[in-house]
């Protein structure tokens, strides 16, 4: 049975296939979609940063690039963390429905604490004005993000890879 894992392209079918938990299901699914943009956002990036500093000598445009693909995974790897150690669990112990239900919420809350972080590191001249509505919670909760130092950003998508890695570390 766990020779049809293949690895990390393989883990992907592998933990939708054995998992009982429809939630985990639906994380495999968006969590492929999820890493597939995200991939393909840091690519194209690093091909317009390559384009545009073409011309100069390396030094310090070089450390910029390896930075960019650095940020790339630190992204791409908690998205896809809750599917590797999920199919590694039912590789090596079996199912555990209750595992695979609370690392699929651990992944929906990445993906979330991402956005957050997005959204609270949006430069001040290019934040755009929310609605009207001034008693709603979400007018409220987004100006809060953006009134925030653009640094806060990297608090909840950190905090949410390390909730990851401490719920498998809990479950196990």
């Amino acid at each position: 049975m766990a020779d049809d894992y293949g690895g990390v392209i393989g883990a992907f079918p592998y933990a939708f296939r054995h998992s009982e938990s429809w939630l985990f299901k639906c994380y495999v699914l968006a969590g492929a979609v999820a890493t597939g943009i995200v991939s393909l956002l840091v690519v194209f990036g690093l091909v317009v940063l390559i384009g545009a500093t073409a011309g100069v000598p390396g030094g310090s445009l070089t450390l910029s690039r390896s930075f960019y693909i650095l940020v790339g995974l630190f992204i791409v790897a908690p998205l896809i963390a809750p599917i590797l150690f999920v199919a590694r669990r039912h590789r090596k112990t079996g199912s555990d429905r209750r595992y695979d239900l609370t690392l699929a919420l651990s992944g929906f809350v990445f993906m979330a604490s991402v956005y957050v972080g997005l959204v609270a590191s949006v430069p001040a001249e290019l934040q755009t004005p929310v609605g009207q509505t001034t008693g709603s919670v979400a007018v409220l909760f987004v100006n809060f993000l953006y009134d925030l130092p653009a640094i806060y950003g990297l608090v909840p998508p950190v905090v949410c890879a390390l909730g990851i890695y401490g719920v498998h570390r809990l479950l196990r």
